[in-house]
C-alpha cells in the first residue's frame, strides 16, 4: 500500500514538469506564429510566384530531413535489437523538430521528448537515452563540420570577417560542450554528487536517467559514424531546400551558397534565445546571401519561402501532435499499447 503511494508522490512532480515543458513549448510556437502571421499570408503570393518544379523538389528535400533524423534513431534502435518501424520514428522527428524550433535553447528543446515518446513505443528507457546521446552527439559533430566547412568557404570567396570566425568559434565550443557534458554524465554513472547538486531534483534525476544507457552502444564508433552520415544529410537537405528556392523564384544560385547561408543562419539560431529563430534566421540567410552576391529581394523571398516549408507549414501537425502529448498522462499510457502480430507493440494509431 505505502509502496504505490511513493510512487504516485515520486511521478507526480516528473508529470507536472512534463506538462509545464510541452505548455512552454505550445505557448512559444502560438506566440511566433501570431506575431508573424503576415509571414504565412506571403505564403499563396510566393508559390504563385514559384516555378512549381523547384517548388516541388524544395518540398521532397524536407520531407527527406525528417526520414534522415528518424533513420539515426533507427540506427541506434536496431543495434539494440529494439527496431522500431520508421514511420513510427518519423512521427515523433516531427515533434522533436518542432520543439527545437518552438524553444531552441542550443538545439535541446526536443531532446526532452524524445526519450519520452521512445518509451511510449516500449524501447527500454536505457536504449531510448543510448538514442538521444548517439543522435545528439551524431548532429554536433556534423554541424560542427559543416560549421568550420562553411568558414573556409567564405574564406575561399575572401568574405569571412572576424565577427564570422568568432560565431563560428564560440558555437563550436557549444558543439562540445553539449554533448560532452551528456557523455560525462553517462560515464560518471551513480556516483554520488555533491551536497548541493543533490538537493536539486532535476540534476538528480538528469544523472540517473543518463547514466542508464548501455555502454557499447555509446561507444559504438561505426554506429556513431552512421548516426552522424544520418544527421548530415539533413543539413544538406536544408540546403538544397534553399538552393531549389532560389531557383524556383528566379534567383538562382549555386549550392555552395546556399549551404552557406544555411548554415550561418542555423548557428544563429543554434545560439540565441529566440523562439522559432524568428528573425535572426530571416535576417542571418538574407544578409549572408546578398553578401555572397545574391539580390536581396530574392534571398528575402527565398528564406521567407524556405522558412514556410520548414517551419510554418509543419506548424499544424506539429501543434496537434504536441497537444496529443500534452494531454497523455502515465496512468493511460499502458493502454493506449496493444499486442501485434509483431509482438508486444503499440497500436500505430494511438503513437
Amino acid at each position: 500500500m505505502s509502496s504505490k503511494a511513493d510512487e504516485a508522490t515520486a511521478t507526480k512532480p516528473s508529470g507536472a514538469w512534463r506538462s509545464w515543458f510541452l505548455g512552454i513549448i505550445l505557448v512559444a510556437a502560438l506566440v511566433g506564429a501570431v506575431l508573424h502571421f503576415g509571414e504565412i499570408e506571403n505564403f499563396g503570393r510566393l508559390v504563385a510566384r514559384a516555378n512549381l518544379f523547384w517548388l516541388a523538389l524544395a518540398v521532397l528535400f524536407q520531407l527527406s530531413t525528417y526520414a534522415s533524423v528518424a533513420a539515426g534513431w533507427a540506427a541506434v534502435l536496431r543495434s539494440a535489437g529494439a527496431s522500431r518501424p520508421l514511420s513510427w520514428l518519423m512521427r515523433i522527428a516531427l515533434t522533436k523538430l518542432f520543439a527545437d524550433q518552438a524553444v531552441p535553447s542550443a538545439g535541446m528543446g526536443g531532446n526532452v521528448l524524445l526519450v519520452d515518446q521512445l518509451v511510449r513505443l516500449r524501447v527500454p528507457r536505457g536504449t531510448a537515452v543510448a538514442a538521444l546521446l548517439v543522435s545528439m552527439t551524431g548532429y554536433y559533430a556534423a554541424f560542427a563540420f559543416f560549421a568550420v566547412a562553411m568558414l573556409v568557404l567564405l574564406w575561399l570567396h575572401d568574405k569571412a570577417t572576424p565577427l564570422m570566425a568568432g560565431m563560428v568559434t564560440t558555437f563550436l565550443l557549444v558543439a562540445l560542450a553539449i554533448p560532452s557534458l551528456a557523455l560525462w554524465l553517462r560515464h560518471r554513472g551513480s556516483q554520488p554528487l555533491s551536497p548541493r547538486l543533490e538537493r536539486v531534483g532535476v540534476v538528480r534525476n538528469l544523472l540517473e536517467i543518463v547514466g542508464q544507457a548501455p555502454a557499447h552502444l555509446i561507444g559504438d564508433r561505426p554506429l556513431l559514424l552512421r548516426v552522424t552520415g544520418f544527421n548530415a544529410l539533413v543539413f544538406l537537405a536544408d540546403a538544397a531546400t534553399l538552393w531549389a528556392c532560389l531557383d524556383a523564384l528566379g534567383g538562382p544560385a549555386g549550392f555552395g551558397t546556399a549551404f552557406i547561408a544555411l548554415i550561418m543562419a542555423s548557428i544563429v539560431v543554434t545560439l540565441g534565445p529566440i523562439p522559432l529563430g524568428l528573425g535572426s534566421f530571416e535576417a542571418t540567410s538574407t544578409a549572408t546571401l546578398g553578401l555572397l552576391g545574391v539580390p536581396i529581394e530574392n534571398a528575402f523571398a527565398a528564406t521567407m519561402l524556405l522558412r514556410i516549408l520548414t517551419l510554418w507549414l509543419p506548424l499544424l501537425p506539429g501543434l496537434a501532435m504536441m497537444r496529443s502529448v500534452l494531454r497523455r498522462r502515465p496512468h493511460r499510457s499502458r493502454r493506449s499499447f496493444r499486442t501485434s502480430p509483431r509482438g508486444n507493440l503499440p497500436d500505430s494509431r494511438k503513437v
